[in-house]
């Protein structure tokens, strides 16, 4: 194995913002934020979404406007169809 070609793995926090759930689990992302968890400084990354939060995996439905894109779509194409 060549030396000094490989990204730096090592253990880093994800936070999910919108329900604040942080864990522990090693990358190769590089980031400027730190955090301390049980006296350990750890690098943090921010994610909007996790599996802690994603619908799919909560099992909880979200109601996603989808009206909206559907008159969209049926205005911008029917100028086209003409």
């Amino acid at each position: 194995m060549k030396k000094d070609i490989h990204p730096e793995y090592k253990e880093v926090v994800f936070l999910d913002l919108s329900n604040d759930n942080k864990f522990i689990t090693r990358s190769t992302i590089k980031t400027q934020d730190t955090i301390e968890l049980d006296g350990v400084t750890y690098p943090l990354v921010k994610v909007e979404v996790s599996s802690t939060s994603h619908p799919f995996y909560t099992g909880k439905k979200m109601f996603v406007d989808t009206a909206g894109r559907v008159e969209k779509f049926n205005k911008r194409f029917a100028q086209k169809a003409k």
